[in-house]
């Protein structure tokens, strides 16, 4: 494999972190301090505040550990910290990053392990990128700190669940990580010292290379669920790991035509709803409006605005059940959960997760390009559960990206990321538009599941079929069993 990024975990892996009671308990003095400069004062004994404080915190921790989502420090002050006290929002929201601020900084003590500066150095003289992702709920700590060690030149990017809204080991912060870096995820290589959040959150990502560093802090919580490729105590140790792999695979130099990277559309080629919209229709027929017209205009803008990422996709599940003149919020929040159970309605067509596996293991890179509404952690859980979660190199969404197919813009997202020309990628769709996008920039096209009028290079009926398009079949590395 050829390693072209290394990311870092921040605390526990470029940072020793500790803490001891004593620190805690002299923080949340501080805590009180920085509410009663905002002009909240919650009437509570040092003593009484600090319990408030440390129960809130971790209720919080434990609630994201196990939903992998960060909230804005507003709301982890509201909802849970601070959730028993009523507290003006607005005087809230006006100290809510300081206050996250300084728990996280004064929670912990923190220790730039000194090998750190030699390290980052000499891994940007192999060229390769070096990037960060950290779970944190400030948005200003890391930053902060990296600038105060003397290292913020080095990352880009840097990726922190606070801004990206979901935390390790939810695979989609190392799909961002990777994409903003623009490496494929399979040349990815990450540090970290937690095996439930680092090595675990890499893999199912497809990152082609896990490290943990050991570090002695004791969390209290579990700590297992994979194997890390590589396991060492400094980082130093990781230098002699990484020299023989660095570089940029240079797949501009294959053979003129060869096709090294599948890209596919994911809804109805990957998967199909075998009963779109029913839990929808049988709710709009129980509150008495399924008869209602809507106006196409307006359902096209709203439907172009969620796959822009312009609102989230609640936003539009909303307004989208308003255009039926349905107000009353009980109402709305029922109309939204069926649209939930609709959109989650999925099958996988026979055959996907064999193909793909075969593809991977005969050195193609796989990417998706996808107009959707659904966050990007939602379809890897789909992928995860059919067995082909960790197959992708590149996924492009128009929500993150702002534009849809046929936009030659978002294909070439996909090809950037992997690093080749379009003459070595296949788009696999269904939709005539698409399709034809992907062929006026000079890809060759597979039809899968097509729709009528669909143009392509090449065309199937079962997915497996794949295998035998003479664009892809003649660059298996593999041959195939003959039966």
């Amino acid at each position: 494999m050829t390693v072209q990024a290394v990311f870092f975990d921040m605390g526990g892996t470029l940072e020793r972190v500790w803490y001891t009671s004593k620190q805690r308990l002299q923080a949340t003095l501080g805590l009180k301090q920085c509410l009663l400069s905002g002009g909240i004062d919650l009437g509570l004994s040092d003593k009484e505040f600090h319990k408030v404080i440390t129960a809130g915190y971790r209720r919080y921790h434990q609630w994201s550990v196990e939903s992998m989502e960060e909230l804005a420090p507003q709301r982890v002050w509201s909802e849970f910290i601070l959730s028993a006290y009523p507290i003006d929002p607005d005087k809230l929201a006006l100290v809510a990053e300081d206050l996250m601020f300084y728990l996280e900084e004064n929670f912990f003590q923190r220790e730039l392990r000194p090998e750190v500066p030699v390290v980052l150095e000499a891994i940007r003289e192999m060229g390769l990128k070096i990037g960060l992702i950290s779970n944190v709920c400030s948005h200003g700590l890391v930053p902060s700190n990296l600038i105060r060690y003397g290292i913020r030149n080095y990352f880009d990017p840097i990726v922190l669940s606070s801004e990206y809204g979901r935390r390790k080991p939810d695979p989609a912060i190392f799909h961002y990580a990777a994409r903003l870096a623009n490496v494929p995820a399979g040349a990815c290589a990450h540090v970290g010292d937690r095996i439930a959040r680092d090595v675990v959150g890499a893999r199912r990502a497809g990152f082609g290379l896990t490290i943990q560093i050991i570090n002695n802090f004791d969390h209290g919580e579990p700590d297992e669920g994979a194997e890390a490729d590589t396991v060492v105590h400094q980082l130093n140790e990781i230098l002699g790991l990484l020299r023989p792999l660095a570089g940029t695979l240079d797949l501009t130099q294959s053979p003129i035509g060869r096709v090294r990277a599948l890209l596919f559309d994911a809804g109805d080629i990957l998967y199909y709803r075998p009963h779109r919209d029913q839990n929808l229709q049988l709710f709009l027929q129980e509150v008495g409006v399924a008869g209602r017209k809507i106006p196409s205009a307006k359902r096209d803008l709203l439907k172009q605005q969620v796959y822009h990422g312009q609102i989230t996709q609640s936003e539009y599940r909303e307004s989208f059940l308003r255009l039926y003149g349905l107000t009353d919020p009980a109402r709305i929040q029922r109309g939204k959960e069926m649209m939930d159970l609709d959109d989650n309605n999925i099958v996988f067509f026979e055959g996907v997760p064999e193909t793909l596996r075969i593809l991977k293991e005969n050195g193609f890179m796989l990417a998706i390009i996808t107009d959707t509404a659904m966050p990007l952690h939602v379809k890897l859980g789909w992928f995860e559960k059919g067995g082909f979660g960790d197959v992708w190199d590149s996924i492009i969404s128009s929500k993150d990206m702002g534009i849809q197919k046929p936009d030659p813009r978002i294909y070439n997202a996909a090809l950037q990321q992997l690093g080749l020309t379009v003459d070595q990628a296949v788009f696999v769709g269904h939709h005539p538009q698409e399709l034809d996008g992907a062929c006026t920039m000079g890809m060759k096209t597979v039809a899968f599941n097509y729709d009528v009028g669909a143009r392509a290079d090449f065309y199937i009926d079962k997915f497996c079929d794949l295998l035998t398009v003479p664009a892809i079949s003649d660059s298996l590395r593999i041959p195939l069993a003959k039966t």
